[in-house]
């Protein structure tokens, strides 16, 4: 039996802790929390010259792991040569802090989801423009040796400049540690967009599952829930095993692209590269409907 982290990170059924937030990261001041989950805590934090940081600082249980440790270490490494488009830059990190930290860009923009439910079902244009936009991140990150493992609507925010796909470069350092920490058998993603290798092995997952997950990401800008429905975990992860994706309400030119990306053999996936080509042309200001862009006048 394979035990999940969440979609924030936390472990499933694990009780929230209050979490005190320390007066400084590194050389950034915190201003507050942005989010939370297993893996660590977003904070929002300044610069010493008032620049605006979102900084995620490591749990100690992790930052205990010396093989954690190395792993982050490379990845981030490799994370901050990502300079995609459609990507947030990592600014800064220190993997040898007590508490290992990893600062990006800070961008006030609203995610996917917090999209779909204040825009509701994005139209044919606007998903061509988001699953370009996806894809040229995935390129980039891709280029780097990097692998995402948690693309989801969370993990993707609209700016007015196109959308931008965060948390790239930790989260295979994360899986691997806590599968020792918590034994074997634990999963980090979120059921509705992992790919089935994701599911079925311990194995590290390669970039042909970040293209699957960018196929749920669209489906579910289109619908509203992921092209496995929704449900407990134990029938989602079994719909994403063995059952075929659901792509009604998906526009009908998309579907033959979105079916062979949510392919069960990863190696019948197309790459990020043919379904940019396959997507163009599109156009990014497909993306900014009226709601969003009130949404992000805000």
């Amino acid at each position: 039996m394979r035990r999940r982290i969440s979609n924030d990170g936390s472990a499933a059924g694990a009780e929230e802790a209050t979490v005190v937030l320390p007066a400084t990261i590194g050389p950034y001041v915190v201003m507050r929390e942005l989010g939370s989950g297993g893996m660590g805590v977003v904070s929002l934090c300044r610069t010493a010259s008032g620049r605006l940081v979102a900084v995620k600082q490591v749990r100690e249980e992790y930052a205990d792991d010396p093989a954690f440790r190395s792993r982050f270490r490379r990845e981030v490494a490799a994370a901050r040569r990502v300079s995609g488009v459609y990507t947030v830059p990592v600014l800064d990190a220190d993997t040898e802090a007590a508490l290992p930290w990893i600062a990006t860009v800070y961008l006030p923009a609203p995610s996917l989801d917090r999209a779909v439910a204040i825009c509701g079902s994005f139209r044919e244009p606007a998903l061509r423009a988001l699953g370009a936009g996806l894809a040229e991140a995935l390129q980039a990150v891709h280029a780097e040796g990097l692998v995402h493992r948690d693309v989801k609507p969370g993990n993707v925010l609209l700016s007015a400049e196109g959308p931008r796909v965060i948390d790239f470069g930790i989260s295979r350092a994360l899986n691997s540690a806590a599968t020792r920490i918590t034994g074997t058998g634990t999963v980090i993603g979120s059921p509705a967009f992992m790919a089935p290798e994701q599911i079925s092995s311990s194995h590290d997952t390669g970039p042909e599952a970040d293209v699957f997950s960018l196929a749920g990401a669209l489906v579910y800008a289109a619908c509203g829930e992921g092209p496995f429905g929704q449900g407990d975990e134990g029938t989602v992860l079994h719909r994403v095993l063995a059952a075929e994706p659901d792509l009604h309400g998906v526009p009908e030119a998309l579907h033959p692209l979105l079916s062979r990306c949510l392919d069960k053999r990863p190696s019948r996936r197309p790459g990020p590269a043919e379904i940019l080509a396959e997507l163009s042309p599109s156009d990014p200001d497909a993306l900014l409907v009226p709601a969003l862009r009130a949404e992000l006048a805000r």
